[in-house]
Formats: C-alpha cells, sequence, structure tokens
C-alpha cells in the first residue's frame, strides 16, 4: 500500500538508489508513476506493505517502508531489486553500483567513483566538511538526521586520515 513519505514513522526501513545522473524533467513523471504501482502493489508473502517513496534531487530513489504493519520477507526485497533493475535498464541509469560518491561542492551535486573521491580527498580537493550523502542510512531518522553530513560524518571518513 503506497502512503506518504512524510506519513513513515522514524523507525521506518530505508533503501536509496543513488543514480550515476539526474533524472531529466521528462523521465520524472514516469519514474514516479512506476514507483507508485510497483508500491502500491508491493507485498509480503502476500501481506500488503505500506510503503512511500521520494525522489531527492532528480538523482536519488529513497523507498521507506513501515514495518509496524507488515515487515519485508527476502521475497520482497528480492522483488524491490528486481524492480530497480528494470529501473536501471528503462532509463539507461546505474542505481545499484554502492562504489560510488555524491557531493555537494560549489553549491552543485557532484558524482565520482570511489576510487576518485579517495584520490581527490587525498589531493585536498575535497575536505572533512565537504557534504556527502551516506547512503547507508537505515531509518527515516538516520536519513533525517545522518544522510547529507560533512564527510567527517560519515564512513567517508577514513579517506580523511
Amino acid at each position: 500500500m503506497l502512503i506518504p513519505f512524510q506519513d513513515l514513522a522514524k523507525n521506518s526501513r530505508l533503501w536509496i538508489y543513488q543514480s550515476d545522473r539526474k533524472f531529466t524533467e521528462e523521465e520524472l513523471p514516469k519514474l514516479n508513476q512506476e514507483l507508485s504501482v510497483f508500491l502500491e502493489q508491493w507485498t509480503a508473502h502476500g501481506a500488503d506493505l505500506n510503503a512511500a517513496f521520494e525522489i531527492k534531487y532528480d538523482r536519488f530513489i529513497v523507498i521507506g517502508l513501515d514495518q509496524s504493519l507488515n515487515a519485508a520477507s527476502g521475497c520482497s526485497i528480492d522483488a524491490q531489486v528486481r524492480f530497480i533493475q528494470k529501473l536501471e535498464a528503462a532509463y539507461e541509469v546505474s542505481l545499484l553500483d554502492k562504489m560510488n560518491v555524491t557531493y555537494i561542492q560549489n553549491d552543485r551535486l557532484h558524482f565520482k567513483p570511489l576510487a576518485d573521491f579517495k584520490k581527490m580527498a587525498k589531493d585536498g580537493a575535497v575536505g572533512k566538511n565537504t557534504i556527502v550523502f551516506n547512503n547507508l542510512v537505515n531509518t527515516v531518522e538516520e536519513y533525517e538526521e545522518h544522510w547529507e553530513v560533512p564527510a567527517i560524518e560519515s564512513w567517508h571518513n577514513r579517506f580523511f586520515k
């Protein structure tokens, strides 16, 4: 069952899929529709799931699941991954590759492979206070408080030692 993202409980489970490019203005309405349809019918062993989504910065697909009604099962998570893979093919984007970093510099979002970001940190092109997106957050509360953070406050901090 699709619910508004703001209605998710703070402890709701979260998945963040980072695109290697921004979705275009033409793609966004279709993407919103496909996400709505998928989450409206998303179930765990036939049981409804209270799910929501938002697309942040035209680049991040954020899916939330309020597990107070029903929790995600292995099968339902597999279904979500298969759906994301279909989106990757349809939009010719990478959403499942976790070896990339998106960060803010000069008020713009930048996307780099992890190896490039690591080199940039070593060379001083990005610093400890560079805002990064910590896509490893697991709940709505973590998302609200620890998703957009200075690199020193996320797993990225290992590149600045």
